[in-house]
Parts: structure tokens; sequence; C-alpha cells
């Protein structure tokens, strides 16, 4: 049975993401030196990254970095806020993750409660539900607006990149306005057709808090 298929067949039976025993799961096993963010402010400096290229000094080449990662980040958001939801995707690897726990402390989303844990498969049928022409959590009037800063680079390989920002979120729905906002890490594979996400962490402030309606779309 092709990969596709297992996968499909093991989302009719309500498992998202295949598990071995033995093996590192959830943000581990993507990103080995992933690590709860602890309590809010003990998160350390950020590390100087640079992968001196030539005829560019390291400063240069951090510098360079750190704007690619930046475009990327707005990329995204601009992508999620008009509603792109297949563009979207197509920023995640193949084996990329979003996440969202519950609290700052988690590592590992098989065995906590989380908000969203989805693989691209999961994100897919995310999208087909949200842009189906029958959704009726669509049909109010529905918006998002989002804003990025405070981008500081982690660490940088000739493979991959990690990066933590800060975000605010305001959802627009009918003549009710919501407020999100927190940290986003992300592990960011470096390919050939530039940044692809392999695991967007993002840790809201305000997880906790009561609301009205549930989430319909990654934040």
């Amino acid at each position: 049975m092709a990969t596709a298929q297992k996968k499909t067949t093991r989302l009719l039976q309500d498992i998202v993401i295949d598990h071995v025993e033995g093996e590192n799961t959830g943000a581990q096993a993507i990103a080995p030196d992933h690590s709860p963010r602890g309590k809010p402010g003990n998160v350390g400096p950020a590390i100087k990254p640079g992968i001196p290229v030539s005829g560019s000094t390291r400063a240069d080449a951090a510098a360079t970095i750190k704007e690619e990662v930046e475009q990327f980040l707005f990329l995204q958001s601009e992508l999620l806020d008009n509603k792109h939801w297949q563009a979207y995707l197509d920023l995640f690897a193949d084996d990329g993750v979003y996440w969202m726990p519950v609290a700052t402390e988690q590592s590992d989303w098989r065995t906590e409660p989380s908000i969203f844990a989805e693989d691209k498969l999961m994100m897919q049928v995310r999208m087909g539900r949200v842009s189906h022409p029958t959704a009726w959590s669509q049909a109010p009037m529905w918006a998002t607006n989002h804003l990025i800063g405070n981008v500081a680079i982690e660490s940088v390989s000739a493979t991959q990149v990690q990066v933590r920002s800060r975000f605010h979120m305001m959802e627009l729905r009918r003549d009710n306005v919501r407020h999100f906002g927190g940290t986003y890490r992300h592990t960011l594979a470096r390919t050939k057709a530039g940044f692809k996400i392999k695991l967007q962490r993002v840790d809201m402030f305000n997880a906790m808090a009561p609301y009205d309606y549930v989430l319909q779309v990654w934040v």
C-alpha cells in the first residue's frame, strides 16, 4: 500500500502522526535539540548566526540570513491573512508539522493535549473543510491580520535554520474582534527551492483564555 494510502487509512482511524516505539517523539523527533519554551522571558539571547560566503563577512552573512527569514515569515502571514490556503501549505516540507501546545513547557504532542498538532495531511483536511462551499464557519464576514516582529535567529547550519519571533493576530468575525499573541518557533529546512517549514511551534500567551468559538484555521 502506498504511503499516502497508509496515512489516509490511519487518518480514518483517528491517528494522525505515526509513532514507532523507542524513537524520539513530538517536536524532538523533528528538531532533536528542541526544548520546551519554559517560563516567559526565559529564552536566553539569540545565537549570532552566519555561514560566511565568498566575499562576505560573518556579519554580512548573518544579516542576509535574517533578512531572508524575515521575508519568509512575512510571506507566510500574508498568505494566511489572504486565505491562500494551498500556497500556505506549500511552505511546509512534506513531513512538516504545525503545532500549538496548550502550555509552554510541553515538548511532545503525542503524550499531552494540544490545540493544534497537524502534519501536512491533516492541514490539507482542514483546508478542504474551511474552503468547502457549504462551510458554515466561513459564511460570516471573517478575516485575520497578522503582525510579525522581534525576529531572532537561534541557530544556523548548512541544512536548517531555527528562528523565534513574536506575533499578534487580530481576528474579525461579523462585528466581533479577538486578539491572539505569543511566540513562533520555526525550524526551517534549507532547500534549493528556498525555506521549507519542518516544524512551526506556536505558543500563545492567552491559549487558556475562554473563547466563544474555536479557532478555525492556523494562527
